[in-house]
Formats: C-alpha cells, sequence, structure tokens
C-alpha cells in the first residue's frame, strides 16, 4: 500500500488524456494511471483534478460538433494512483 502512496506523490495535481489540453502529459500518462473516485475505481476518466476535487467522465454516447465526447463534472475525493 505505501508504493501506491509514494507513486502518487509523482502524479501531477491535475491531468488529461486530451492531447489538446494544457494538462496532458504524455510521459505519466504512459505509466497506465488509476483513478479512484468516492471509493470506487472508474476506467472513463478523461480529466481530473485532486485539490479541486472533480473528474470529468463522457456524458454517454453524445458528441459535440467536432466529434469530441460531451464530458461532465463529478465532484468528490479523486485519489490517482500508478497500476503498475
Amino acid at each position: 500500500m505505501t508504493d501506491n502512496t509514494n507513486a502518487s506523490a509523482d502524479l501531477p495535481d491535475r491531468l488529461s488524456t486530451d492531447p489538446r489540453s494544457p494538462f496532458y502529459n504524455a510521459e505519466v500518462l504512459q505509466r497506465d494511471v488509476g483513478i479512484r473516485f468516492k471509493g470506487a475505481e472508474k476506467t472513463n476518466v478523461e480529466e481530473y483534478c485532486v485539490s479541486e476535487g472533480w473528474v470529468k467522465v463522457p456524458a454517454g454516447a453524445a458528441k459535440d460538433r467536432y466529434g469530441n465526447p460531451l464530458l461532465i463534472k463529478l465532484s468528490g475525493p479523486v485519489e490517482p494512483y500508478f497500476r503498475d
């Protein structure tokens, strides 16, 4: 368990999977980041912020006019960690 705690210290406060975002970090994403949101494992998180306590997840199959998924922001405790 201490291994995950030390690894989470290496994770940024905010991270996005969208390459166009200023919070995108390919080096971190290569290490297979996992997210626990409100104590449950989430596999569809597009962006998170630990200090503000939110995650953005797709809102079903809805797309915007550019073909990107519409995202909704969910508030609660966020715990990122490395799965490796």
